[in-house]
């Protein structure tokens, strides 16, 4: 999933048949955004009352042209980032719409979420803030779009499909603490691409480098939300874990991704990268005396092979 500039966080998506979620690594001109101490992210989620209000007015049928004059054309400029990097056009998602009206239907109820969400989700970022002076700032946007990916995230942000999020019932069955741990992983991956971007858009990672990118991800969402984004891989691998992460050591200077990463809908346990690569970065932060050093070396990450050395960590490590 990350074979290009492209990829996305996380996971995968089932819409009928299997489609993929990818965290897109956008190689992205734009420019640095501000410290984190002049304001406050923006959280982005009118687009997803506008496009309900047209597909209710439609009875969940809007025709390509209301999607895009009326959705698409006005939206933020997030679901425009959206729309350009991931084929989102009226065409598109009256296509997605007729093939899979249920997963447009059943995300009504995440919109319902997305207020108590937002707002959670801002004290999360606050909480980084706090601990990482360092941060800069982009903004978070839900939104919806053609049913995959889930979102993009690159320096100019994070951008959400909301249906798409939704439809990932095998992450947290709570569709609001859903949202909130994996806005905040994302969040991560945008400080990873202001910060370090010539690892974050390798076009060509090992197992080792990408794992550690997903897995201070989900360090950071637990850190600052309360929990990783894929609680099912702490069940999964309970007792497992020196098996596993000696599998992943003969893996870990490989490029093909396919057995680590980007299969949570193919393999169960799927995703190990995820886990590994948390486990990883955990280890490096507990072992380190000085916190906040610790915290700005996951996120500035650069060198993978020097920072695996450095975390005190072994298949099957203990951690609290």
């Amino acid at each position: 999933m990350n074979q290009t500039t492209m990829k996305w966080m996380s996971m995968a998506v089932a819409i009928g048949v299997v489609a993929c979620l990818a965290t897109a690594h956008a190689a992205s001109a734009a420019k640095p955004m501000p410290p984190a101490s002049v304001a406050s992210p923006a959280i982005h989620i009118e687009d997803v009352q506008r496009f309900y209000g047209i597909y209710a007015a439609a009875h969940g049928h809007p025709t390509a042209s209301q999607l895009q004059h009326d959705y698409l054309d006005p939206g933020s400029p997030g679901l425009h980032r959206l729309a350009e990097l991931r084929n989102v056009t009226g065409a598109s998602m009256a296509k997605a719409i007729d093939a899979h009206p249920e997963i447009y239907a059943d995300a009504k109820r995440c919109m319902v979420v997305l207020p108590a969400a937002r707002q959670r989700l801002k004290t999360a970022l606050r909480e980084l803030a706090r601990r990482y002076p360092e941060m800069r700032l982009a903004p978070v946007t839900i939104a919806v779009g053609r049913g995959k990916p889930v979102g993009v995230t690159d320096a100019s942000g994070v951008m959400i499909g909301l249906e798409a999020l939704c439809a990932v019932n095998y992450l947290d069955p709570n569709v609001e603490d859903r949202f909130v741990h994996v806005l905040a992983h994302e969040y991560a991956h945008v400080q990873q691409a202001l910060q370090s971007p010539t690892l974050y858009n390798d076009p060509k990672p090992t197992v080792l480098e990408e794992s550690l990118i997903e897995g201070a991800a989900e360090f950071t969402a637990e850190f600052i939300s309360g929990s990783i984004g894929n609680v099912d891989l702490k069940t999964m691998t309970r007792g497992r874990e020196a098996a596993i992460e000696t599998a992943f050591v003969a893996d870990e200077d490989k490029t093909d991704l396919s057995k680590w990463l980007y299969n949570g809908t193919l393999t169960k346990p799927g995703d190990l990268g995820y886990w590994v690569g948390y486990r990883i970065v955990k280890s490096y932060y507990q072992h380190a005396p000085d916190k906040r050093r610790a915290l700005r070396d996951i996120l500035e990450m650069s060198d993978p092979k020097a920072f695996l050395a450095r975390s005190g960590w072994h298949p099957g490590i203990k951690l609290r």
